[in-house]
């Protein structure tokens, strides 16, 4: 039987939202309209789909059946059983969680980094927690993760009672390199990706057993803008999710509110960028960070 999951002590009195960012707790006590609900809205909704690699416009949509290429997303469902999730979540409550922003909490296992300043201290960074020792060699069992070694290990409480989100965004690249990975554990989520930079994307009319069924034929076809498009990735409970090249990139990822229906719990892996890889400006101390890092001798920082 699989082990029982003890959900966190929940502390819904205080939130750590700042500026724009707001949780449902702070917009209880400043009153008015959440800033978000009158942000624009994506217009066109997509689903993707694993097994094809495409977006398929939504039912009852302007562009239901029509479809595009949706490459840079890799899931693998099942990546840990129920008992390893279980044990995990109960090591993660051991330690303490951070209030953070819009409704979330956080453990953050990684070099203390100043983005803008493009400065990094690897004072007090012990590594990944011991508990990942497994979870980073499992993924080097995927091709598409057989040379991944990550420095970070960044743990994201979301809970429906405060309104947890994370609002659209792509991650650093100076520090952080090529491939995004994110355990997703106790409920299943949404990641809805868009995109604000301008152009256009060719749309085909998606039939019976698509792609392969496109392979050689002119299919009639419409372009979309693709600011107005939005693309959602279901992400099941226990599985991992890898992003690369233009969905690491070019579209930007966020949690929707509406899409935490229950105590979701994420770890995000990163890995260097070139700059602090073989050849790189900052070679040494990439090879300081691995060393500390997969030493999983780590406590939250």
């Amino acid at each position: 039987m699989a082990a029982a999951v003890v959900a966190a002590p929940e502390v819904l009195r205080e939130c750590g939202c700042k500026g724009i960012r707001t949780c449902l707790i702070c917009e209880r006590q400043r009153g008015g309209d959440p800033p978000w609900q009158h942000s624009p809205q994506k217009t066109h909704r997509f689903i993707y789909y694993s097994d094809t690699g495409w977006a398929v416009g939504a039912e009852e949509s302007d562009f239901e059946g029509w479809a595009f290429p949706f490459p840079g997303v890799t899931l693998i469902e099942d990546f840990v059983t129920r008992e390893e999730e279980a044990e995990m979540v109960q090591l993660m409550d051991r330690e303490p969680w951070k209030l953070s922003q819009s409704g979330r909490r956080k453990q953050d296992y990684g070099p203390k980094v100043n983005f803008r300043k493009q400065k990094l201290k690897t004072a007090g960074f012990q590594g990944l927690p011991s508990f990942s020792r497994e979870i980073v060699r499992r993924m080097g069992l995927y091709p598409i993760l057989e040379d991944f070694r990550p420095v970070e290990q960044c743990n994201l409480d979301y809970c429906p009672e405060r309104g947890s989100a994370i609002d659209p965004h792509l991650d650093d690249t100076w520090l952080w390199g090529e491939r995004l990975v994110s355990l997703n554990l106790l409920s299943p989520t949404v990641l809805s990706m868009s995109r604000e930079a301008p152009g256009s994307l060719l749309l085909c009319l998606a039939p019976s057993g698509f792609p392969e069924a496109l392979e050689g034929v002119m299919a009639p076809s419409r372009s979309i803008l693709c600011q107005e498009v939005e693309v959602a990735v279901p992400v099941p409970r226990r599985s991992l999710l890898v992003l690369t090249g233009a969905a690491r990139h070019q579209w930007k990822h966020a949690i929707h509110r509406r899409h935490v229906e229950a105590r979701r719990v994420c770890a995000t892996f990163r890995e260097l960028s070139a700059e602090f890889g073989p050849g790189g400006r900052q070679q040494e101390l990439g090879q300081e960070l691995l060393q500390i890092s997969l030493s999983f001798q780590g406590r939250p920082m």
